[in-house]
C-alpha cells in the first residue's frame, strides 16, 4: 500500500509503508471513530483497561462495561467503542515488537482520526511493560494442532506368518502420544523407518537453511 503525502512545496512523496491495521481500515474501527471523539478520557481509560484485562486472558464481565453507561453514552455505543478498540489493539499486537515503531504507530492513529489525547494510552498497551504478558497469552491461546508429547518404539522380529513358516524380518513398532491425549500406534519395516529418518533430517536441514535467508530477518 502506498501513501501519498503532499509537501509544503506542492510536490507529492510516496511512502510504501503499510499501516499496522493493513490495507483496509477494519469495519469495527470505522464505526468506533465518531463516538470515540466525544468520549471523556476517564471513561476511555476504563474501557481500555477492560480490553487489556481481556487480552491478558483474565475474565471481564459484561456488567463492568454496562456500569460505564451514561446519558450521553448508551450501552450500544459503549459496545461499538469497545469492539473498535479491541480490533485496533489486536491488529497492532499481531505485529512483532521490532517491526512497529511508536512514532509511526501514532501517525497511523492520527490517520484513523483517533483523538490525540488517547494516543499515549493506546501506545502504552502496545509498547509498555504489559506487552510481554499479552504476547504470552496470545501464544498460548492461538489455534493449533496437537503436538507430539511422547514417542515410544521397539524392534520386533516376525518369526513366521500364516503364509511363510520362517520370516525373521525385523519391524519397528512406534507409539505416539499427542498433547491432546490421543495415542497412535503404527508399524513400519526397517527400510521405511530409515526413509522416515532421512526425510525428517532433510526437512530440518531445509528449515535451518530457510531461517538463514535475509528475507526472513526483521531489521530496524
Amino acid at each position: 500500500m502506498s501513501i501519498i503525502q503532499v509537501t509544503g512545496s506542492g510536490k507529492s512523496a510516496v511512502s510504501d509503508r503499510t499501516p499496522f491495521y493493513g490495507a483496509r481500515v477494519p469495519t469495527e474501527v470505522k464505526s468506533m471513530v465518531k463516538p470515540l471523539s466525544k468520549l471523556e478520557k476517564s471513561v476511555f481509560r476504563k474501557i481500555l483497561l477492560l480490553i487489556v484485562t481481556a487480552v491478558e486472558g483474565k475474565d471481564v464481565e459484561y456488567k463492568q462495561l454496562k456500569d460505564l453507561e451514561s446519558k450521553d453514552f448508551q450501552e450500544e455505543t459503549l459496545c461499538v467503542i469497545y469492539s473498535g478498540l479491541l480490533k485496533l489493539l489486536q491488529c497492532a499486537l499481531k505485529l512483532p515488537t521490532g517491526s512497529l515503531k511508536q512514532e509511526l504507530f501514532k501517525e497511523d492513529l492520527q490517520e484513523l482520526q483517533i483523538p490525540e489525547d488517547f494516543h499515549t494510552d493506546i501506545a502504552s498497551v502496545i509498547f509498555g511493560n504489559r506487552r510481554a504478558q499479552i504476547d504470552c497469552e496470545f501464544l498460548n491461546s492461538r489455534p493449533r494442532l496437537p503436538q507430539l508429547d511422547r514417542l515410544k518404539w521397539r524392534v520386533d522380529v516376525g518369526i513366521s506368518t500364516s503364509v511363510l513358516n520362517r520370516v525373521l524380518e525385523p519391524t519397528v513398532l512406534m507409539e505416539m502420544t499427542l498433547t491432546d491425549g490421543n495415542i497412535h500406534s503404527f508399524e513400519v519395516p526397517v527400510s521405511k523407518f530409515h526413509e522416515l529418518r532421512y526425510n525428517v533430517a532433510y526437512v530440518l536441514k531445509e528449515m535451518e537453511d530457510l531461517e538463514k535467508r535475509n528475507i526472513l530477518k526483521i531489521k530496524d
